[in-house]
């Protein structure tokens, strides 16, 4: 019996070893993957939509993973702190709106901050109501108050482009710009402002709720630009320049996912990015998008486009002057 137990005893130690054994190795090997073969990349987002579903896209679908990449993602409301966030070394790339860029180079930045890759092509807010508007015409606007965000913002700058493209005399429209982006849902469901221009998921959200109406779309309107982009310091980008052409490619990967896919399929992908968001919903906000041509066909920012940001820039005198193209826009799109 004792000559059994030692048996027995002996077996379970063995058995207990290997399989201690088993999971440092595993552990080791898993560890050993994550750590040396994903280089991690800090990106700060202007906001969090399924207006940049691609991105989401490439997150979920494991593009970067592919790449070698992976995203510590954050949300940095307004496109000057997101600017502020790379110059400091906060993130290492930059998800905003490229007239940021210009007003950090107009300012003297010797390490200042360039594009190199873009995501959509037309503002990505809806106008809402307050009343539910069957035949909205842009010089209802006339005499009513606006909640449009930032001076010098693209969704500000976008807004008054759609105003004269509209054949609207702004001049006529009291557009309100005392109230900061992440705070416009709140001070329209407070009270404030006759319409305001949202981004999805928040205009679906109070239209959800029963405090307005979408009834128009500033992209349709304002027309193509360079949207939204990825940006970096001058410095990271000429150090890590392969590093940066792999983000691009995954940035590739999930426009033509997005592009060729219809919304329902898109919206399963990209459903945990949106946990209060319903699938219904979901698909509803991502199909709107897709109606309305947002996205690019490949992260390549056109001169042309460029120049019909600065166009609206100068018009809305923000900047005098063009800036020079390649001194902030360096493609990596290969």
């Amino acid at each position: 019996m004792i000559i059994l137990k030692n048996i027995f005893y002996k077996c379970l130690v063995s058995l207990l070893f290997c399989l201690t054994l088993g999971l440092i190795v595993f552990n080791v090997t898993g560890c050993k993957k994550e750590d040396t073969s994903l280089t991690t990349i800090r990106l700060g987002e202007v906001t969090h939509s399924a207006f940049y579903a691609p991105l989401y896209v490439a997150m979920e679908n494991g593009y970067f993973e592919e790449e070698g990449i992976k995203i510590d993602l954050s949300l940095i409301s307004g496109a000057n702190n997101v600017t502020a966030a790379v110059l400091s070394g906060d993130v290492e790339v930059g998800f905003c709106g490229p007239e940021a860029t210009i007003y950090v180079y107009n300012g003297g930045e010797k390490d200042y901050v360039k594009t190199f890759a873009g995501l959509t092509k037309r503002d990505g807010q809806f106008l809402v109501a307050r009343e539910d508007i069957k035949d909205f015409k842009w010089d209802m606007l006339n005499g009513k108050e606006v909640l449009a965000g930032r001076v010098g913002g693209m969704p500000e700058l976008n807004f008054e482009n759609g105003l004269k493209n509209a054949h609207v005399d702004k001049s006529k429209v009291n557009i309100n710009t005392s109230v900061d982006f992440a705070s416009l849902t709140s001070a329209f469901i407070a009270g404030e402002g006759d319409f305001v221009n949202l981004f999805e998921p928040n205009a679906t959200k109070l239209v959800s709720m029963g405090y307005g109406h979408v009834v128009a779309s500033i992209g349709e309107k304002s027309g193509e630009m360079p949207y939204t982009a990825f940006n970096a310091k001058k410095s990271y980008l000429e150090n890590n320049k392969d590093l940066l052409k792999r983000f691009t490619k995954a940035i590739d990967k999930g426009l033509k996912y997005c592009n060729e896919n219809d919304a329902k399929t898109i919206s399963s992908v990209i459903i945990k990015q949106f946990p209060d968001t319903s699938v219904n919903d979901l698909v509803s906000i991502v199909d709107r998008y897709k109606n309305a041509d947002s996205w690019l066909e490949n992260p390549t920012i056109d001169e042309k486009l460029f120049t019909n940001l600065e166009d609206i820039m100068i018009d809305s005198k923000q900047i005098s002057e063009y800036v020079p193209f390649l001194d902030l826009v360096e493609n990596l799109y290969e």
